[in-house]
């Protein structure tokens, strides 16, 4: 079946500023094409860019793709949609746009923070944080739900792994706003227009970002070499097999940009969704330890917190039907995959009993599947027991402040009550 498209364009910026039913549906067109969409890149002043990607929507072209990283590349990005340049792949060329062999062993080094050993201690941490976070709610009553609740749990959690102090939290979450936020005027202070001058600005902050938390973490990373304390940057930098210093600053990037936004926007849209579904919270509330398995799962399809990846093809190759060519980008667009209705039985339901849940909000299956999966499933899962035992009545008020980005789901303010 063929459908008409043509008013949809994925690269247009206003188009991720469009309210998310709007934007499902766009999608929902997009899946009924007998094949995948080819849209146009924009031309980014100083980063360069190519003649454009095939947006893979469907459930089974991401998981196929996913799957196949001999073929579909996370070389040489896969968080841009231009080719990222030298000069900021130095703070943002994480583990996440490298194939093996290189991912295989930045992916060994860095798995050390998620042993069972390490994830058991973590969890006294989480519980910890979200009390700390929820006794200053029970004290202030109401307020902005995002910075005051969700955002603080991760990046409380993971600066506390790192062996980061408490005094340099606010600039970690600031940074991190910056760096996922670089289309957004509220961050960035400047307007999304791809123009030379915005770009050249945008591009400033997001080099000043990235140089003050490659270089918080290069600053512990030799405090820690020779003098480890136990904590993850001290497993990183020494050893046999460990990170160097540019590895370690860039890993942490990714570990606090990735781990923080994942976590933090599933908490806000998921206090939006049980707010908006009353049937589903008091499901919830009336056996939670029963259900919070499943409502975690379900709200990170429902939100899907990462929007999308890039892959580059390493070869000619076929897929469902499609002819790829050596060179060509598709971009990996999890949260259409997650309203597939090939997979999800009524994809626009909310439903936290839904079973089986295939979603790829953690990414598709294969190498690069989100190594903090477990840790972000327990931070939602603490956080929502928290909240829900402590303050029974929250709920979100009035309409969330959306992010506007084409890569992550953000919810940058939301209103919120106790009574």
């Amino acid at each position: 079946m063929t459908v008409g498209v043509s008013d949809i364009d994925l690269s247009d910026i206003p188009f991720w500023g469009l309210p998310h039913d709007r934007r499902d549906d766009a999608f929902r067109r997009l899946r009924e094409l007998d094949r995948p969409v080819f849209t146009k890149e924009n031309k980014v002043p100083f980063i360069g860019s190519g003649p454009g990607y095939y947006a893979l929507v469907r459930h089974a072209d991401v998981s196929e793709a996913s799957r196949n990283a001999g073929v579909f590349s996370s070389e040489p990005t896969s968080n841009s949609i231009p080719d990222m340049p030298r000069w900021l792949a130095v703070y943002f060329g994480s583990m996440i746009n490298m194939d093996d062999p290189r991912h295989a062993r930045l992916r060994r080094i860095v798995s050390r923070a998620f042993t069972p050993k390490i994830l058991r201690k973590m969890e006294e941490d989480v519980a910890r944080a979200a009390r700390e976070i929820v006794d200053r709610a029970v004290s202030e009553g109401q307020g902005d739900f995002v910075p005051q609740i969700a955002a603080r749990l991760p990046v409380q959690v993971i600066c506390d792994m790192m062996g980061i102090p408490p005094t340099h939290h606010d600039m970690v979450l600031r940074n991190t706003n910056i760096i996922l936020g670089n289309a957004d005027a509220e961050y960035t202070g400047i307007r999304p227009d791809i123009t030379r001058w915005n770009v050249a600005k945008g591009l400033v902050k997001l080099l000043g970002a990235g140089h003050e938390l490659s270089g918080l973490a290069r600053r512990l990373g030799r405090e820690r070499r020779g003098e480890p304390s136990g904590d993850l940057t001290s497993m990183l930098v020494n050893g046999d097999e460990h990170l160097t210093p540019q590895e370690l600053g860039s890993f942490f990037i990714l570990l606090v940009v990735a781990g923080s936004e994942t976590t933090r926007n599933a908490i806000s849209h998921g206090l939006k969704l049980f707010t908006d579904h009353p049937e589903q919270r008091e499901l919830l509330l009336g056996d939670f330890e029963t259900h919070i398995p499943g409502a975690v799962e379900e709200i990170i399809r429902y939100s899907t917190p990462v929007i999308q990846f890039r892959r580059t093809l390493t070869q000619d190759h076929e897929m469902n039907g499609q002819e790829y060519r050596k060179g060509d980008k598709v971009l990996l667009f999890y949260n259409s995959a997650n309203r597939d209705e090939a997979v999800f039985t009524d994809p626009g339901a909310f439903d936290i009993t839904r079973g089986p849940n295939p979603h790829v909000g953690f990414g598709g299956p294969g190498p690069h599947y989100c190594l903090g999966a477990h840790l972000a499933r327990r931070e939602i899962t603490v956080m929502f027991r928290e909240l829900f035992t402590r303050l029974p009545a929250i709920r979100s008020t009035g309409e969330p402040d959306y992010l506007l980005s084409n890569f992550i789901n953000g919810i940058k303010h939301m209103g919120y009550a106790t009574s």
